[in-house]
């Protein structure tokens, strides 16, 4: 099943995809009389509701019509979720730490910093460029768990029971202030201010429930700029499964349903044909090497096997 949250007349309305139509849940919950109304209020309550709401979902999916079903083109798509937590996992990917300025744990233990919902924007919506914050802003595809089931102390063997589905992130970074070197050569991360900031993480287009994609290890993962390919790996090249990283940060929080856990992005970053901030091109096969950071009229399409696209332009504010 994809989930999908779209602009309405009275703000913003969760529905659910059926081909190319778009079954808006309160109402076909009203006319069907199936499930509760308080399940279909939110994305966050609907992942709340279960396995009841879960299965109330797919009847409305089969026997909506009418005024409960609208053309995808037809309505503009908000995020599926605001997440009121996003935990980022960074240095995931072998071919992204050969390409960048490491840490000493850089591969060895998951590495990670946290974000708000304020950060979020969904597919067509712009990412805004703000020069007073960064000349050097990098886009970074990503897979995204939605937590479905409340959890602390996770085993690595149960952490995928623990999840509701998933979506396409792209993790937008200021360069310039999350990457830092001392005289003597020293490097670290700032990762407050040089990840998390307005519109710094595009979600969406939709959320596809974890029977859907399966196992999560086995995607396709693809991020363009302007129509070149400049990322392109499989998610079984993550150095940390998904798994992993979902039992890694249950030690730290109790995960909560409608938290989003991002898994770190592949190499042919912008960031890997900057010298000054220690990057070093790996020259990838059939990958466009990025000539800048990314400006206002740039289309950023980021794509993941079994999710869809998820699509940003560049803007001025």
């Amino acid at each position: 099943m994809k989930l999908i949250n779209y602009f309405a007349n009275d703000g913003v309305r969760l529905g659910f995809q059926k081909g190319t139509a778009i079954v808006d849940a309160l109402s076909a919950c009203g006319a069907l009389g199936v499930g509760d109304k308080e399940w279909f209020a939110s994305t966050v309550d609907f992942i709340r509701s279960g396995n009841e709401g879960l299965s109330a979902a797919k009847t409305l999916v089969r026997d909506a019509s009418g005024a409960a079903l609208m053309e995808r083109s037809d309505v503009r798509l908000a995020a599926p979720i605001i997440p009121s937590t996003i935990l980022a996992s960074g240095s995931n990917y072998i071919e992204h730490n050969d390409e960048k300025a490491n840490l000493p744990i850089s591969g060895k233990e998951v590495e990670f910093f946290i974000m708000t919902g304020d950060c979020v924007i969904g597919t067509d919506e712009a990412i805004i460029y703000e020069p007073k914050l960064t000349k050097k802003l990098d886009v970074e595809t990503e897979l995204a768990v939605v937590i479905g089931k409340p959890g602390k102390h996770i085993p690595k063997e149960k952490a995928l029971d623990h999840v509701f589905g998933y979506t396409v992130v792209n993790d937008v970074s200021a360069r310039d202030l999350q990457v830092r070197k001392s005289a003597e050569g020293f490097v670290w991360y700032e990762t407050g201010r040089g990840k998390s900031f307005d519109t710094s993480a595009p979600l969406g287009p939709c959320i596809v429930t974890a029977d859907e994609v399966g196992d999560p290890q086995t995607l396709d993962l693809k991020t363009r700029v302007n129509g070149e390919l400049r990322q392109s790996t499989n998610t079984s090249k993550m150095i940390f499964s998904c798994a992993d990283i979902i039992h890694h940060f249950s030690i730290s929080f109790t995960l909560k349903p409608g938290m989003v856990i991002i898994t770190g992005t592949p190499g042919g970053t912008a960031w890997s044909a900057d010298p000054e901030l220690g990057g070093t091109w790996q020259n990838y096969p059939g990958l466009v090497r990025a000539e800048r950071y990314c400006l206002p009229g740039d289309v950023v399409e980021s794509e993941i096997e079994k999710i869809g696209i998820l699509r940003n332009e560049i803007a001025y504010a």
